[in-house]
């Protein structure tokens, strides 16, 4: 098998769409179905079903994971052989759901480090676990569980997640609020999948109760910025408004226990993390993060 054609492989099981993935990958449509149809014909079995939208079947699902792990061997043995030999300085390659709790810790580690090359990628949780194993990521920072086999971690951050609320709302002026209080305002949040909505979901759940969703996103980053214009009211970590600060919102106390978060560190637990992603590794969990209380 040819790595050209597995690492092409990959990309039309992501996608799940033959001209995005040849779009993407920029070859012809018509190569790219050979490519896979020479792959299928070589296992002797189809990886696709057909019928209507392309997906991959479970034939499919079981050599992807296959040539996923394949192909990050390869590529970690190419980093590791290039550090050995002193032909680099080596490269970490660094995913977060958001990375705005980041930028601290990474200015020091490029500061300490400056010839270390720093790869980040945006990633739901969902994915992180996949990305790790395919050695698409060698760190991940998440504020959820990750559900995995195989992966080791370190916790870096437990801190309270406050409501934020625009300056000129009614209840901008108290220190604390009930979650039986927040029926009916108007949340700014991100969509299902992300900390922020599963926390939310969770905390008015436990009372029965559903939140009000004014608007959702996938960054979380611009959650207190809608807040400030005054489109509603938003979860936000301590550390976030922290960074942050300059935004001009009310903060307050949410008056349950679990309204807060984990921040956490991942890798494989396999022992051949590269010498790049040890030294972040090391930086990370070092880091005098002091949130506020």
């Amino acid at each position: 098998m040819e790595l050209g054609a597995l690492r092409q492989f990959l990309v039309v099981a992501r996608l799940e769409h033959l001209s995005r993935a040849a779009e993407e990958l920029r070859v012809a449509q018509p190569s790219l179905s050979r490519t896979i149809a020479r792959l299928e014909n070589e296992l002797g079995t189809p990886l696709f079903d057909r019928a209507g939208r392309l997906r991959l079947n479970d034939a499919g699902k079981l050599f992807r994971g296959h040539v996923e792990r394949a192909l990050g061997e390869l590529d970690a043995g190419r980093r590791a052989v290039a550090e050995a030999t002193g032909e680099g300085f080596g490269t970490v390659r660094l995913a977060s759901e958001t990375f705005l709790t980041l930028i601290g810790p990474l200015a020091a580690f490029k500061r300490a480090h400056p010839a270390v090359e720093v790869e980040l990628q945006q990633l739901p949780a969902a994915g992180m676990a996949r990305a790790l194993h395919a050695r698409e990521a060698d760190l991940c920072v998440v504020s959820q569980p990750i559900p995995a086999d195989g992966l080791a971690s370190a916790e870096l951050l437990d801190e309270p997640v406050w409501l934020a609320v625009p300056l000129d709302h009614p209840l901008a002026g108290r220190t604390s609020v009930r979650v039986d209080e927040l029926a009916g305002e108007p949340f700014i949040t991100t969509r299902k999948g992300h900390w922020h909505r599963r926390l939310l979901d969770r905390l008015f759940a436990a009372r029965d109760l559903t939140p009000k969703i004014a608007f959702e996103g996938d960054e979380p980053g611009t959650i207190q910025e809608l807040i400030t214009a005054g489109l509603g009211i938003g979860l936000n970590p301590a550390m976030a408004g922290r960074v942050a600060a300059r935004t001009p919102v009310a903060w307050l106390a949410v008056d349950s226990p679990d309204c807060r978060r984990t921040i956490t560190l991942h890798w494989t637990a396999d022992g051949t993390l590269p010498a790049a992603a040890r030294l972040l590794r090391a930086t990370l969990t070092g880091w005098a993060w002091h949130p506020p209380s």
